[in-house]
């Protein structure tokens, strides 16, 4: 139906809700009418557009989530206790865990919620914490840039040093079983470092996540087994828990600190997990993969560490396993098969800093030629761990170092910064709780930091000078007698 245009009148071309009223020049109007699209638009959802590949059941996101946060860590966790003591041991791993997962939850929590800001169905970890920065308070945004790739290069550096624990763990293991059935072949520890490179670069060319999850079954297979073992010869002859000490001295607290974010902190795995997942809104809440792995966690290192302690006393070593006795079969078997699971996980570690590596360069290096340096890049990157292995064999120490400079910061320190970031605009909730809490967990994680970077040097540099001051000792006594030899005879 159509009105006649008229002097004065209006035309009306429709009758439906959406016609132009101010079409007249004389007729202005500052009343904007959306279309029916523009007001019945719904908000976006990143799980809806999130398209992956090969996403990764429920399960599979749980045994991965396991598998980076149960290691070599768990077995270091006796080595942790004597540095803090039975009381503070008990109460400080269930604190430390606690406060891991919390961080881990706001990270993912903040992850999700800048999604939808950016419009994007899934970010990293980097990637979050510019995404923080970016929509976050005006005077912070131009520091978004320089907050992503100062995550990137950390990851990278904090997962490089973490293989290099593992690769020390494997070839120690090896080393305690071989020394037995070829004593007259005692190999060196470095020597067992370099032996394991031909396999770790063939297991780390497998690039894709979902192919990693019969590797990462496997290994926790192998590890519970090896704990079952493990826990057989320390509940075999516990002494009574009164011949340990109850408080260790305050000074090694916090190697005992370093060590557990250490053994729990799998803060790089967690987002490639979370947003390959084909379910990713089962990963958060209660029960989710994130609640019910943590609290597996926990629990099992805090048995393994408080009787791990008991049983071996200041005698345990950085890897419990160490500590069992070294001519029996079944002690030699749990050795082999914790060497052979950290194996399996060297791979699950080693997709975190290469995919950040080939993320920063992919688009640098023509497609033809993408194969060939992702083999290059692979080799290379296994190659140099397995020399910086050797170069630093002393395991606990080792342990305490990289827990201490890396994933204090990474996994503690950053999640809060940037919850915080993310927040300020948005409410800081009562009393500005949030806040508090944040500065609560950043003053924690530079104790960690600053106090167990401190203790691990220092124990490193006095480690590493014994035999060389021991020779300089002995040069400098030989050639004061030599001199007064010579003055006698002359």
């Amino acid at each position: 139906m159509r009105l006649e245009e008229k002097k004065g009148s209006i035309v009306l071309d429709n009758f439906n809700s959406t016609a132009n009223l101010a079409t007249n020049p004389g007729f202005q109007s500052t009343l904007s009418l959306g279309s029916k699209e523009v007001i019945n638009e719904k908000a976006y959802n990143p799980f809806e557009h999130r398209k992956v590949e090969h996403p990764n059941s429920t399960i599979g996101s749980l045994v991965h989530l396991l598998k980076s946060s149960l290691g070599s860590g768990i077995l270091a966790m006796p080595a942790a206790f004597k540095n803090a003591g039975l009381i503070i041991g008990g109460i400080g791993t269930f604190v430390v865990g606690f406060i891991c997962t919390h961080c881990v939850y706001i990270l993912v929590k903040t992850s999700q919620e800048v999604c939808v800001d950016a419009k994007k169905p899934s970010m990293g970890f980097a990637e979050t914490c510019g995404a923080a920065f970016e929509f976050g308070p005006k005077p912070l945004r131009p520091w978004a840039n320089f907050a992503r790739t100062f995550v990137d290069y950390a990851l990278t550096c904090t997962y490089l040093a973490a293989l290099c624990v593992y690769i020390v763990f494997i070839a120690e293991n090896f080393k305690e079983v071989l020394d037995v059935y070829a004593p007259e072949y005692k190999l060196s520890v470095e020597t067992y470092c370099a032996l394991t490179l031909v396999p770790l670069v063939l297991i780390c060319q497998i690039r894709n996540l979902k192919w990693l999850v019969p590797f990462s079954a496997i290994a926790n297979v192998l590890l519970v087994i090896c704990f079952a073992i493990t826990m057989y010869y320390i509940f075999g002859d516990l002494p009574n828990p009164a011949e340990r000490e109850m408080v260790a001295s305050f000074t090694q607290w916090p190697l005992f600190m370093s060590t557990v974010i250490f053994a729990m902190e799998g803060i790089g795995v967690v987002m490639p997990v979370e947003n390959e997942m084909a379910k990713p809104e089962q990963f958060l809440g209660c029960p989710g993969v994130l609640n019910v792995a943590m609290t597996i966690v926990i629990g099992l290192y805090g048995v393994v560490g408080f009787f791990g302690y008991i049983r071996f006393g200041d005698d345990v070593r950085g890897s419990v396993t160490l500590n069992l006795p070294q001519d029996e079969l079944l002690a030699q078997s749990a050795k082999i098969l914790m060497a052979l699971a950290i194996l399996f996980t060297y791979s699950l570690q080693f997709y975190v800093p290469m995919e950040m590596i080939w993320r920063q360069i992919h688009h640098k290096i023509s497609v033809k030629y993408h194969n060939i340096t992702q083999i290059s890049i692979r080799t290379a990157a296994v190659v140099g761990s397995v020399a910086l292995a050797a170069a630093f064999p002393d395991l606990e120490l080792f342990i305490s170092l990289c827990g201490a400079i890396f994933l204090s910061s990474l996994g503690l320190l950053i999640p809060a910064v940037v919850e915080t970031v993310h927040k300020w605009d948005r409410g800081l909730g009562h009393f500005n709780w949030i806040l508090w809490k944040n500065c609560l967990i950043g003053i924690m994680s530079l104790v960690a930091l600053f106090a167990g970077s401190y203790v691990s040097i220092t124990g490193i540099i006095e480690k590493f000078n014994e035999p060389v001051l021991e020779k300089l000792l002995n040069g400098t006594l030989s050639r004061v007698n030599e001199t007064l030899v010579s003055s006698l005879e002359n």
